[in-house]
């Protein structure tokens, strides 16, 4: 009978740490669908870093259907996707000062805006316009090979956007 005394509280203690534990378990960003990555690399002196989730094809069609043409994208999924500068840039011929933003695009078939915005840590979808701190007109180009996750690429000349049958090149000095 006394041991019955103690189970209970036991019990009602477990119950009430098993939502916790599986709160826990869900924070772990790695095992989402698109899980997170992060590149780093240098521009000149400057340090770029860049951090997003990486969502995959999955036998989509990306461009024009699953990222509809003419509309903002957080250029990842879940959260924004940021980018960071050690030091201020020149993106496609345009100043930007160093600093942390969230990077949107929007898509077309031949020519894209990509959005460096000043808010970040928001949700991707959470996009305020009022905030943007600098636009400019880019080229995508096909590839020839197909690249099932989304990634960026930090280059001597730029950061590189990829993902299905398309990259996204965007010159910064």
């Amino acid at each position: 009978m006394k041991t019955s005394v103690y189970i209970r509280p036991i019990l009602s203690f477990l119950l009430l740490l098993a939502p916790l534990l599986t709160m826990a378990q869900n924070g772990n960003k790695s095992n989402r669908p698109s899980p997170p990555a992060t590149v780093s690399g240098k521009i000149g002196d400057a340090l770029v870093t860049i951090e997003y989730s990486s969502p995959a094809v999955k036998n989509r069609k990306i461009w024009g259907e699953l990222v509809p043409y003419g509309k903002v994208w957080r250029a990842g999924a879940n959260e924004a996707t940021t980018i960071e500068f050690s030091q201020d840039v020149q993106i496609e011929g345009r100043h930007l000062a160093k600093g942390k933003y969230s990077i949107y695009t929007i898509p077309n078939e031949t020519n894209w805006t990509v959005i460096f915005n000043k808010a970040t840590g928001q949700w991707g979808t959470e996009y305020d316009e009022r905030q943007d701190a600098l636009r400019v007109s880019v080229k995508p180009r096909n590839t020839s090979k197909m690249c099932e996750r989304l990634s960026y690429h930090v280059a001597r000349n730029g950061i590189l956007m990829r993902w299905e049958n398309l990259e996204l090149p965007i010159k910064i000095k």
